[in-house]
């Protein structure tokens, strides 16, 4: 599924919001609601449990469960590449980015894959590579780098595809905008690993 949000200089595209998520002292997310003063203020995508800002002028994208109708996922499109936002429960002094990286290199290895751990522009990463056939038939790979930011009681995964997953650029929009999120976890009790729940923004409308 796609979306725009109407704005006043382009009635026909996808409104970039101005400015990244900042707390006082001038420290960069991903942040956590209950660490943002001002958030009912903030122009930004309010997709629920995730809050996004885009750092440049990319296309909002949302992958949804056609069986339930659920948001699994927020996708960010440029001409580059993408970047996919998933959240996520998790227990409180818990380490859940450690425990995770295991199960995305199995299933990595189960398509055929391999997935590297390096040391990124956000701690520990893990590049995954899968094997996949081009449109003209050929064989081909899709690279992806995957990021994990741990909250008090979430774990926001992020998955670069494209150019910025083979040649990220610190300082780049991309960093910029997963360093914009606010995670909303909610009171409600979840067990770990279990997805927070993604919702259309209020004045979004499809875009053909």
């Amino acid at each position: 599924m796609r979306f725009g949000r109407k704005s006043r200089e382009d009635e026909d595209g996808l409104e970039t919001p101005d400015g990244v998520a900042e707390t006082e002292g001038g420290q960069t997310g991903p942040f956590d609601a209950g660490d943002i003063a001002d958030l009912d203020e903030r122009d930004c995508i309010d997709l629920g449990s995730l809050l996004v800002t885009p750092a440049g002028p990319m296309e909002m994208r949302l992958q949804v469960d056609e069986s339930s109708g659920d948001v699994m996922a927020a996708i960010l499109v440029d001409e580059q590449g993408a970047l996919e936002l998933r959240a996520f429960a998790a227990a409180r002094g818990g380490s859940p980015w450690d425990e995770l990286r295991p199960r995305i290199s199995a299933e990595t290895a189960r398509m055929g894959g391999t997935a590297t751990e390096e040391d990124g522009v956000f701690g520990t990463e893990l590049v995954c590579v899968v094997p996949v056939q081009t449109p003209d038939g050929q064989p081909g790979s899709q690279v992806s780098r995957i990021s994990g930011h741990e909250g008090p009681n979430w774990l926001l995964r992020a998955t670069l595809m494209g150019q910025p997953a083979v040649e990220p650029v610190e300082g780049s929009a991309w960093e910029e905008t997963i360093r914009s999120v606010v995670v909303r976890r909610g009171r409600e009790a979840m067990p770990p690993g279990a997805p927070l729940k993604l919702a259309l923004p209020h004045d979004a409308r499809p875009v053909e």
